[in-house]
């Protein structure tokens, strides 16, 4: 069997940084994207890419009988929690279901390593607003309703026919090559620090701060932000933990630190200086005060280390993103 590895979601904001990041390492990458929400420009080493549906067995099936993968990385899903309350079907179809569908190739073509992007999501409310791997999981949204049935059938099918998994649990990712090749690209995403940066580029009217009554220094949310450099070489880190012989677990991916969001705008202002406008609002539904990793497992069991854990340096890197997409 080789050791060509196959991304599912590779043209996405965070499969793209982990696909080149795999590319500078040597590996041979093959990308599977429909594009719905991904950027065939985003694959910046001449990766093979396949080009069809996840739902499409057929063209899944094609794919593992032409390479013989000897591991999976799977990141295509929706992922805006919100829409995921009004579309719940969508999110266990896109997200569930497909997600069946790919492990189900897995066994059939007998991968060995399977990689997931799962989310802190999993854990609704955590107790003090710190979340560990082993905190209860007790999603809010089918966002993470979805991301938990998936993380339980990789278990199962662990299991039942002995590939090695890692789930890995995001916090919020954010910033952008440092040399500012890739980046956030979704329109009308979500995100704060890039909607922060659009509003200080004049792209949109104003930021809202969702809720300054909260139970915490300065009234708003706390975050655990984790630049998307890091969070993808935890993705090479948690490959070479299975190539190694470890074992099936699930790890979170923070940098196990806080900010909030008034923190946030105020450093998006000293990087751009600008300084746009903000708009207080009422509490959003299902946003807890508190949501920062307990991330000791990941450094332990693969040695990940940070090297961008620096609230400003996600956003400067941020910024120049989106600066160059402006420019466009």
């Amino acid at each position: 069997m080789s050791d060509t590895i196959l991304v599912v979601g590779g043209c996405g904001y965070i499969g793209s940084h982990v696909v080149r990041q795999l590319s500078e390492a040597g590996r041979t990458v093959v990308v599977y994207d429909n594009l719905s929400t991904g950027f065939r420009d985003a694959l910046t080493h001449a990766e093979k890419l396949i080009e069809a549906n996840l739902d499409d067995r057929q063209a899944l099936d094609s794919v593992f009988l032409r390479h013989r993968f000897s591991t999976v990385l799977h990141f295509a899903a929706s992922i805006v929690a919100p829409e995921s309350v009004s579309q719940p079907l969508k999110y266990y179809g896109n997200n569930t279901r497909n997600t069946l569908g790919l492990l189900e190739a897995c066994v059939k073509h007998n991968v060995r390593r399977f990689i997931f992007s799962s989310t802190a999501a999993v854990y609704g409310f955590p107790e003090g607003g710190v979340a560990s791997e082993d905190s209860a999981l007790a999603p809010i949204n089918p966002y993470g309703t979805s991301k938990l049935m998936s993380e339980w059938m990789l278990r199962d099918t662990s299991a039942a026919h002995g590939m090695q998994y890692v789930a890995l649990r995001y916090f919020n990712v954010a910033g952008a090559d440092p040399q500012a090749r890739m980046g956030q690209r979704t329109p009308e995403a979500t995100h704060l620090i890039k909607v922060a940066c659009q509003a200080a580029l004049g792209m949109r009217e104003n930021v809202g701060i969702y809720g300054t009554d909260y139970p915490t220094p300065d009234g708003t949310g706390i975050r655990d932000y984790i630049h998307i450099e890091d969070l993808a070489s935890a993705h090479l880190h948690a490959l070479e933990y299975l190539e190694k012989g470890g074992k099936p677990t699930v790890m979170n991916v923070g940098y196990g630190c806080g900010s909030s969001v008034r923190q946030v705008l105020e450093l998006v202002r000293e990087v751009s200086g600008v300084d746009f406008k903000v708009i207080e609002a009422e509490r959003r539904p299902g946003d807890p005060a508190s949501l920062v990793a307990s991330a000791e497992r990941i450094v332990q069991l693969t040695g990940w280390s940070p090297q961008h854990a620096d609230l400003r340096t996600i956003i400067a890197d941020a910024w120049r993103w989106e600066s160059k997409l402006a420019g466009k």
